[in-house]
């Protein structure tokens, strides 16, 4: 670690390294949570934690900016828990590894946590700090951001009082944020009926690997491979070719994460297994040639022992047509905004409950009523298969404002201290602003803007954080912040 500690801020990288070492997936935020409660108390600071685990730490105006407006600096404590198949890495107990390469940190074989880890040290460094000047802060780090913001949408809003939010989960440096998407999660559940098969049948492991993944808001227009939707393609290629039964599939770990890997049980009669295996190899040639400029993929077989039982023919029918008609990936454009995507949904997740399986998809929208139309899709498939379903973890887009006095000064810093332009930006992912733009209406206008270091291939294995981009993020931070009176 001594390369790791001497990077600069070194208040930044000190934090992120000691934020790193708990454990902070999704739903598993208590040790973070009572870790910042802990780092204001030990300084002197008020400090709430609320019932959702969300706390808030407030810091006194430095002398002249007493008068000034209110700034909530705010982040999120939890990540997204990706690793390779390969790793060995519990999620629950062990310290993401810091690795120090080329520029870059990143994780050994693991998403960074620098979404949105990187805000909660941009915070704890001004905390910690007293030769800043600054307004009076309430830095607010909330939970289970990545799982359908539950820490925001329980947030107890009489906790703060700031009029201007300067949201930190942005991941291009001197881009900032204006307006982002809202989204909904759907999960579809397809009841399983099994069925006996002959001696003369065998098991067969179908795995689809190699892909990139990705954010599934920040990288939907990139065109990659989602893994459980090729598995839809190769198990309906295979029922036009084969008579088989599934008997298990599995695919993906998270909803807004693009999933990288798939794998599917089938039952094939034994005297099929060389013909199918060519076919595979087949398959895999075609797939790599249509996403030869965007992704790679791997599609391979190989006969396994199983005691599992097979579904039955119905079913398994059934789990492929719907695997092959859900829809996934940019449904609209925005004709207003250049290159943005205006709605998209993401088949994240394919898993086995029981008698079960559940198709879990992330719908984004920056139009409220885009929205509601591909939930539309979604349950107008389960109600012609006889599915149930669920809608979940409903959040509202963050609108263009027409006038912002953050938005402006952003721009005019960024311009003033590197040289270069800033650009103001819309984005398809989802950030908390909407939900804080209305819990906080009953303190004023709320003036927003989203910022943050350049971080590239969050949510996968591949995330890294770039270490120049936030040394220079943290100071023009330290510089927006002083000139805010």
């Amino acid at each position: 670690m001594e390369s790791y500690n001497n990077l600069q801020p070194t208040k930044v990288f000190k934090y992120f390294k000691e934020i790193s070492d708990i454990p902070r997936g999704s739903g598993n935020e208590k040790a973070v949570s009572d870790y910042l409660v802990k780092f204001a108390q030990d300084r002197g600071l008020e400090v709430v934690q609320d019932k959702a685990l969300n706390v808030v730490i407030k810091k006194p105006a430095t002398a002249g900016y007493e008068n000034g407006p209110t700034v909530i600096l705010q982040g999120h404590m939890d990540m997204v828990c990706e690793k390779n198949n390969d790793k060995l890495h519990d999620f629950e107990k062990d310290p993401i590894e810091l690795i120090v390469d080329d520029g870059y940190i990143r994780a050994n074989d693991t998403t960074l946590g620098a979404d949105n880890g990187i805000a909660v040290a941009y915070a704890l460094a001004v905390l910690d700090s007293d030769d800043i000047e600054h307004p009076n802060l309430e830095i607010l780090v909330t939970t289970e951001e990545e799982t359908g913001m539950g820490g925001v949408i329980n947030l107890e809003a009489e906790n703060l009082s700031g009029t201007i939010i300067i949201n930190m989960d942005s991941e291009e440096e001197g881009i900032f944020t204006a307006s982002c998407a809202g989204g909904i999660r759907n999960r579809i559940n397809i009841p399983l009926e099994f069925t006996d098969l002959g001696e003369d049948f065998m098991g067969v492991k179908v795995f689809i690997s190699g892909l990139k993944g990705g954010h599934s808001g920040m990288d939907i227009n990139k065109e990659r491979g989602n893994a459980n939707k090729i598995m839809g393609r190769v198990l309906n290629i295979l029922d036009k070719k084969f008579d088989y039964y599934l008997g298990d599939i599995n695919g993906g770990s998270k909803m807004n994460a693009i999933p990288r890997e798939s794998e599917a049980l089938l039952f094939i009669k034994s005297e099929d297994q060389e013909r199918f295996l060519m076919e595979i190899t087949e398959i895999d040639s075609m797939l790599a040639k249509e996403l030869e400029f965007s992704d790679t993929v791997f599609i391979k077989a190989e006969r396994v022992e199983t005691n599992l039982q097979a579904m039955t023919k119905k079913t398994t029918k059934m789990i492929v047509k719907t695997l092959l008609l859900i829809p996934n990936g940019i449904k609209t454009m925005s004709m207003a905004v250049k290159d943005l995507v205006q709605s998209s949904t993401n088949l994240g997740v394919i898993k086995r409950e029981k008698n079960k399986i559940c198709l879990e998809s992330a719908i984004r929208s920056s139009v409220k009523s885009l929205k509601y139309a591909v939930v539309d899709e979604l349950t107008g498939i389960c109600e012609i298969f006889g599915y149930t379903y669920e809608n979940s973890s409903d959040y509202p887009q963050w609108e263009f404002a027409k006038e912002s006095y953050i938005r402006d000064l952003c721009v005019s810093t960024y311009e003033e201290i590197t040289g270069k332009k800033a650009e103001i930006f819309a984005i398809h992912a989802g950030l908390e602003c909407g939900f804080l733009g209305e819990k906080l209406s009953a303190n004023g206008h709320i003036d927003m803007i989203s910022m943050g270091p350049n971080m590239h291939d969050v949510h996968t294995p591949q995330e890294r954080l770039e270490i120049e981009s936030t040394r220079k993020t943290y100071e023009f931070l330290l510089e927006l912040l002083k000139r805010i009176k």
